[in-house]
């Protein structure tokens, strides 16, 4: 039988690197790995006179508790793994219950303290196979609960990860041999923040596999493909990137992606990480190395990932763990109603006059198109993600790589958004919305690798232009989405354009949207804005 708890499973916390001793012990000494720290974020606003407002963020774990009754598993200084948590000292039974809706912090980092440990790091398959012991632990206090009313079968959680975390999850999921007892069934869904998927590069190198002081060989791709069992399918990889993930052994639609794009903010080493992370990184992790994209049995390259994008660095108080951006995308993908994965499929580039004379003349042309993309759901001060080029996190694509292959490389992927209906602004509104702002920024066109400056304007834009998008899912069984839109030009329309919602083999149904456009500006794009969407969690029975 389903789970009546659905959507609401446990959450299994995995935190991220603690590369020091020092590190480590803070690591251990602190019960909720660093989930529950916070931040004071500042919004100007309207009258210069009057001070900043303050948006203070209380930490994961806290709103998860205020906003969703989730509670940690601590009682009496036991956790769920000490035997004290269900019997006393005399063997009498505690009567300790563990709820369906409970966070658990995987402290992974406590048998490498010198205070609670050896001192010693184990490797991180080890790590993987001890996350699945514990799975089946809160499996099994789970189910023994009969408040849960859950079925050892039923049984569903959550694994949310920041950073290396993110590494021993998927060590744990596709890899076979860091799962002996498949454990990886009974996980729904898999969130991550700022994970190195395709490791850490520093000033454009891999960091060395035979570095492993302090086990930074761990982000070493060479390392990292025997530890996710993607050395087996080394033949079957499309290039040597690490961020792949077996369609077979977890599915990628059940996986989200939160990127960090600002590395200003990351302090860690006096500000060298950031340095050598460079441009488009939170400061550690580049923006191309933080998604995932899934890996079909033949080794094509399967459906991309979830993911979304803010501007938060790494980690620390204003890192993207402790943000309002990435707490409301962590709970929109494990509770939400609804998702929109949104591509933008470009069907004609059309060159400044000038240019496409020289490449008429069979001269090289080349240009890099910046493509930046913001969504904001109704009613919110915050983006679910934020793509901009002044922050390094725009979607990319060359002029010579379209030409080469228009269909293929012509059609990006940008972002995936969850909507709720229990954060609605008016609850007696039977439609989600949000809006999307789409800017396409005018490229260096090269003629032979010459920079074209004749008629250049730096920062401006090919296109720019907001869109409204309002979604109704189907009342009752066998109905049909209801999607509006509306193109905002230089005004705030309504969304009263009606869209033919186009069902797929799959389940989901899939719009689309030409750009507008008036036929006869250049330089220019063509295309169009392609949505598919789907209901999100079906069978949950969503609570005000």
């Amino acid at each position: 039988m389903p789970n009546p708890n659905t959507p609401f499973h446990p959450i299994i916390y995995v935190r991220g690197y603690a590369m020091t001793a020092e590190e480590i012990e803070e690591t251990t000494a602190d019960p909720f790995c660093g989930f529950n720290l916070g931040s004071t974020v500042f919004r100007a606003v309207p009258d210069k006179k009057r001070p900043p407002r303050k948006f203070i963020f209380q930490s994961p774990v806290v709103r998860l508790a205020s906003d969703f009754k989730y509670e940690n598993v601590y009682q009496n200084g036991c956790d769920i793994l000490d035997e004290e948590w269900e019997t006393d000292a005399t063997g009498k039974p505690t009567g300790n219950q563990l709820s369906s809706r409970s966070i658990i912090i995987f402290r992974y980092y406590d048998q490498a303290s010198m205070m609670l440990g050896t001192g010693k790091t184990p490797p991180i398959e080890d790590f993987a196979r001890q996350l699945g012991e514990l799975i089946l632990r809160v499996r099994e206090l789970v189910c023994k609960n009969p408040a849960n009313g859950v079925g050892e079968e039923d049984f569903r959680c959550y694994l949310v990860a920041h950073s290396m975390g993110g590494l021993v999850c998927r060590a744990f999921l596709q890899n076979p041999a860091n799962d002996p007892r498949k454990a990886s069934r009974y996980v729904d869904k898999f969130f991550t923040y700022a994970t190195p998927h395709n490791g850490i590069d520093m000033a454009g190198v891999n960091v060395p596999k035979w570095f492993g002081v302090d086990d930074i060989n761990n982000f070493n791709r060479q390392r990292m493909s025997q530890y996710l069992g993607l050395a087996a399918l080394k033949n079957k990889l499309p290039d040597d990137r690490v961020d792949w993930l077996p369609e077979n052994r977890f599915s990628p639609d059940r996986v989200f992606c939160m990127v960090g794009t600002n590395r200003m903010d990351y302090e860690v080493a006096m500000g060298l990480s950031r340095t050598f992370a460079g441009h488009g990184s939170d400061g550690l992790v580049k923006i191309d190395n933080a998604t995932l994209r899934g890996l079909k049995s033949n080794g094509q390259p399967g459906q991309p990932c979830a993911k979304a994008f803010a501007y938060r660095s790494h980690s620390g108080h204003y890192g993207i763990v402790n943000s309002e951006e990435a707490y409301q995308n962590l709970t929109r993908f494990l509770f939400g109603d609804v998702r929109a994965d949104i591509w933008l499929d470009i069907a004609d580039i059309r060159l400044p006059v000038e240019v496409q004379k020289q490449q008429d003349a069979g001269k090289q042309i080349n240009a890099l198109y910046q493509f930046e993309i913001l969504a904001s759901p109704r009613g919110k001060l915050w983006y679910l993600t934020r793509r901009t080029a002044v922050e390094d996190s725009v979607a990319c694509m060359s002029h010579a790589n379209w030409l080469a292959s228009p269909k293929e490389n012509g059609s990006l992927y940008v972002s995936s958004v969850f909507l709720a209906n229990r954060a609605k602004v008016n609850p007696n509104r039977a439609t989600l919305a949000y809006c999307l702002s789409l800017n396409v920024r005018v490229p260096d066109y090269e003629v032979e690798k010459k920079l074209w400056i004749n008629e250049h304007y730096e920062g401006s834009y090919l296109f720019r232009n907001q869109i409204l998008v309002e979604l109704a899912p189907p009342a009752t069984p066998g109905a049909k989405w209801k999607i509006n839109y509306a193109w905002q030009g230089t005004s705030l329309n309504r969304e009263t354009t009606e869209l033919d919602a186009k069902a797929l083999r799959t389940g989901k149904v899939e719009v689309k949207i030409p750009l507008p456009s008036d036929g006869m500006t250049l330089p220019r794009v063509e295309g169009q804005l392609r949505f598919v969407v789907s209901a999100w969690n079906p069978d949950a029975e969503m609570e005000e």
